[in-house]
């Protein structure tokens, strides 16, 4: 399973959360602590809402914890929101086109879970995808296919029903091909004003999930980092976490 990290509030530079604390998100790329995977190598990714509109956005194969040009990009750019990721690998090869965040005009997305049996489903999968989007399709990864198709479902009105509905579609196919695999689901979502965190699964068991207050913002991480002690919140299982300026509300989320 692949380590992630969101962050909004007073603009801060990347390296103070991903690399500087104890535990970060570089560290974990080599060692994480809550994961099935302790070494998350398979590439790394960060996008960024600057003074554009469209984020910036950075991606490679190479693991986080020996990227220097992450590294260099970390220290020098600073932003009031941004998404970082080092994948483990369960669907699609290790490419710049499979690591994360995606990113569609103002949206980034990044992911954390797997689609049970998507070598055998693949196809119906990304038939969920329109046609119109489909030529954004550069991977062959199930995060970037669930991306496009929530994009297809309406993620720019209402992205919790647009997720949730292509949850359930893949759910539904799942069914009919008789995967016995889970479905699990723990995301990011970012549109430059708001984060939006959803952790699901249909065996009642998604990958993890917490948030905290810093005195500059709001942080939303797969396991904790820095300092330790009740700083960090777990993010109940079937629950949508939204963050806005300084506001942090919580939502069932629920997949049928």
């Amino acid at each position: 399973m692949c380590r992630f990290l969101a962050y909004m509030g007073e603009p801060v530079f990347l390296d103070t959360l991903l690399i500087e604390p104890a535990s970060s998100l570089v560290s974990q790329s080599l060692a994480a602590r809550q994961a099935k995977t302790t070494v998350n190598g398979d590439g790394c990714g960060v996008g960024w809402y600057g003074a554009r509109p469209d984020p910036g956005i950075y991606r490679g194969t190479l693991p986080a914890w020996s990227d220097a040009n992450l590294a260099s990009l970390c220290r020098q750019v600073s932003a009031p929101m941004f998404l970082a990721h080092v994948r483990s690998a369960t669907s699609g090869e290790v490419s710049m086109a499979n690591c994360h965040p995606f990113a569609a005009g103002r949206h980034l997305f990044m992911h954390n879970g797997q689609i049970g049996g998507y070598d055998r489903i693949r196809r119906p999968v990304e038939a969920m995808i329109p046609d119109d989007l489909y030529a954004r399709r550069r991977g062959n990864g199930d995060s970037e296919a669930i991306f496009l198709a929530a994009l297809g479902h309406g993620l720019d009105a209402d992205p919790v029903a647009a997720i949730a509905r292509t949850l359930g579609n893949c759910l539904r196919i799942m069914q009919a091909d008789g995967v016995d695999q889970a479905l699990r689901f723990t995301a990011i979502l970012a549109d430059g004003e708001k984060l939006l965190a959803m952790r699901w699964a249909s065996d009642d068991r998604p990958p993890s999930l917490y948030w905290r207050r810093f005195t500059t913002g709001i942080a939303i991480a797969s396991e904790p980092f820095g300092d330790s002690g009740n700083t960090w919140q777990a993010v109940p299982p079937g629950t949508a976490l939204t963050a806005a300026q300084d506001d942090v509300s919580f939502a069932e989320f629920a997949v049928a």
